[in-house]
């Protein structure tokens, strides 16, 4: 049996028990090793985090403003970048409980530990130097998880992000890393009119999308466009509440973008494996779509209203 339809067995089982989103963690933790805060995990979401910083920068100052994170996760790692730049109020909602205080311990002495080693020089430009030298000081293993939100300017919430409790233009910088493709269509849209309805009117949002099938991750036997050979009734049956997947492409982002009247500035594509998808054959509709279309494995995109 293929890693990928193991995997798929075993999170659809998941899916079903009380507590499915914390069982699953420990499944991805221990078993598929996916939510380790390895190096190669912490810089990928590093890379996220200076280009949400990078790209907000370009006119606006970075201290003192609002940010909302959708996507907690496990690490709070794109939050303590935007701390360290001089956000005053940073906000990170998820629909799960994932971070915990062990997590947020392990991301401040991880942090730590890569700022003493110089490793995070391309920060230099953004980071506030007062908020790095107090950030230092800080000894995480003594602090207990309110402290140590408090200190970090960090609001977590664990809730519904199409139902926000902030008022009318509250914030600078809307933003989440590998989230959207996670929230079926119906869903997202909500989410962003919400999004629409708290962002300032010179505010941006900051959104990377990982378009890949993520099963690919787990088993490289199988393309990263796997999941496009299933018609919608079979793809039902594999995915799973707990890690679902929309399949959904760049054009469909784009489109619903353009519904909701956002104004699209920036779109860093990656082009993928065009190469994988000639000898696949896939389901309906992908089967009439543009294969440069298809091929799209991510995207970043910013938008302003």
């Amino acid at each position: 049996m293929k890693k990928w339809v193991l995997k798929a067995i075993i999170q659809k089982f998941i899916s079903f028990l009380p507590g499915s989103h914390r069982i699953n963690f420990w499944f991805q933790k221990y078993v598929t090793k996916g939510v380790q805060l390895s190096d190669a995990y912490f810089n990928d979401k590093l890379v996220h985090a200076y280009d949400h910083l990078r790209l907000y920068a370009q006119n606006q100052k970075l201290r003192g403003i609002r940010t909302l994170e959708l996507g907690t996760g496990w690490y709070p790692v794109v939050p303590i970048a935007l701390y360290l730049a001089g956000a005053e109020k940073i906000v990170s909602v998820d629909i799960s409980p994932l971070m915990n205080l062990k997590a947020m311990q392990e991301c401040v002495a991880k942090y730590q530990n890569w700022i003493r080693k110089a490793l995070l020089s391309q920060f230099d430009p953004y980071w506030e130097s007062e908020r790095v030298k107090s950030f230092l000081a800080l000894n995480p293993s003594k602090m207990d998880f309110e402290s140590l939100k408090k200190e970090l300017h960090l609001e977590y919430r664990v809730g519904d992000a199409r139902e926000l409790s902030d008022a009318d233009q509250t914030f600078d910088l809307i933003h989440s890393n590998n989230v959207f493709e996670h929230i079926y269509p119906e869903v997202l849209k909500q989410i962003l009119q919400e999004f629409k309805r708290v962002l300032k009117p010179e505010g941006k949002m900051s959104h990377f999308i990982d378009m890949s099938d993520h099963f690919a991750h787990l088993d490289s036997s199988i393309s990263i466009y796997n999941f496009l050979r299933f018609d919608a009734k079979t793809w039902q049956r594999i995915d799973n509440s707990v890690q679902p997947q929309n399949r959904w492409r760049y054009h469909d982002y784009q489109e619903l973008y353009q519904d909701l009247g956002f104004n699209i500035t920036v779109a860093e594509k990656r082009a993928g494996e065009p190469e994988a998808l000639q000898n696949l054959k896939l389901a309906e509709p992908y089967a009439q779509r543009a294969p440069e279309d298809l091929a799209i494995s991510h995207v970043h995109l910013v938008n302003t209203l």
